[in-house]
């Protein structure tokens, strides 16, 4: 195990002092757009302690060839994606995916090791494979998991929002400190990602305290509540907007309103309403309007609009409360994990409605049933075979099987 106290992205930081006694130093000249530790991306600028002579990169992605494992690059003037080929998977197309996908009912399949596999589950279906069926009437978010998808729930455009929206809504936190700290309640966007000049509608939680804000286009308009008061198991929330003019509501405390900056009155938003989360893959796709970092943990419900003074509210979607899809969203109160005994020290996590065991080292599979063979890429320690040798398992240990032209013991020398 390695620790790292600091980790430097295209130069160490160093005094002047010591560039004119080495010479001439450079650090790294170019662009850098996707930072990953292990299977954890993060922000390169927003995640960042300091930093200093960066600016942002405005060559095209796809000429730096980002996609690994053969995968293709697209992309035009305000976004980029891998076509990643089959047995891939990943922003990049970094992981080797489920060959055999074992996973029902259109769930994201993601690989846990080489050998196991994680069923990120659908709206309406939870389990291992996402094969049972689950009925959800306080819908359950997990905010951000080990892989870096967020749980949402997302319902069709809410029409006829431009000029005046009323939403209202009851939450319930998860018992975490991070439920407080940097989570998406609610997104809508003009083009689905809240970029710099794009109207957008947005909802949140950041240091404890309710962010709601919008953006008809000439400027971002944002309200800030007080901070929550934690004794209080369930929380209500009342927003709206009429023209440049919105409010806020939280709990008992006083209405705060706010007026849009520039002329532009109405909010011109097609894509879907997310709840909870983001359908992308969160590090690099979450909405970028105040660009909150996780998806909400803990229960919302009783999600409710209208767009007129003159009509009721009602619950958004097409039929209305359905929605159109979702991942890993659970019931309220409801635990998958009582359900499931891993084994051999094995951990049950629950992420909303999908569920796997965390094995510890030496045991895979399902429930941490089977053990990991010395040969196997996954074992502690790795077999010292070089590459292009074949491991073979013996009783006590194991033998590298040498290729024509190599031998000694781990098939080392030429």
């Amino acid at each position: 195990q390695i620790t790292f106290g600091s980790i430097f992205l295209g130069n160490v930081p160093v005094h002047e002092e010591v560039h004119r006694c080495a010479g001439q130093v450079h650090g790294y000249r170019g662009c850098i757009r996707d930072f990953q530790v292990n299977h954890k991306e993060l922000f390169i600028i927003d995640e960042a302690l300091e930093g200093r002579n960066v600016e942002n990169c405005n060559v095209p992605i796809c000429d730096y060839h980002p996609c690994h494992n053969g995968g293709t690059c697209t992309s035009d003037e305000e976004d980029w994606y891998c076509e990643c080929p089959k047995l891939y998977t990943g922003k990049l197309c970094q992981f080797a995916t489920c060959d055999e996908n074992p996973c029902g009912n259109g769930a994201t399949c993601f690989p846990k090791s080489r050998r196991d596999v994680v069923c990120l589950c659908p709206y309406g279906r939870s389990g291992f494979l996402c094969s049972d069926a689950i009925n959800i009437t306080q819908p359950s978010f997990s905010g951000t998991d080990v892989f870096g998808y967020t749980s949402f729930l997302a319902y069709s455009t809410i029409p006829n929002i431009i000029s005046y929206y009323e939403f209202r809504l009851k939450f319930q936190l998860g018992n975490h400190h991070s439920a407080l700290q940097d989570n998406l309640i609610f997104f809508t966007g003009q083009k689905g990602q809240g970029l710099n000049g794009d109207d957008f509608l947005e909802l949140g939680l950041r240091n404890g305290r309710v962010v709601y804000s919008y953006n008809l286009g000439s400027g971002t308009a944002t309200i800030i509540s007080k901070p929550l008061d934690l004794t209080l198991n369930v929380h209500v929330i009342h927003l709206g907007r009429n023209l440049r003019k919105g409010w806020l509501k939280v709990d008992d405390q006083k209405n705060k309103t706010v007026t849009s900056p520039g002329r532009l009155v109405g909010l011109n938003v097609f894509s879907e309403f997310y709840l909870g989360g983001y359908r992308e893959y969160t590090p690099e796709l979450l909405p970028k309007g105040p660009r909150f970092k996780n998806g909400f943990q803990g229960c919302i419900f009783d999600v409710q609009v209208r767009t007129s003074l003159n009509q009721g509210f009602k619950s958004p979607g097409t039929p209305e409360g359905h929605p159109n899809s979702g991942r890993s969203v659970g019931q309220c109160k409801d635990s998958p994990c009582s359900l499931i005994k891993c084994r051999n020290g094995g951990k049950c996590i629950e992420t909303g409605s999908t569920v796997y065991c965390d094995c510890l080292t030496g045991w895979k599979g399902a429930f941490c049933t089977e053990t990991v063979s010395v040969c196997e890429p996954e074992h502690e320690p790795p077999h010292l075979c070089q590459q292009g040798s074949t491991c073979v398992p013996l009783p006590n240990g194991y033998t590298c099987h040498c290729p024509l032209g190599t031998t000694g013991t781990y098939c080392e020398q030429g």
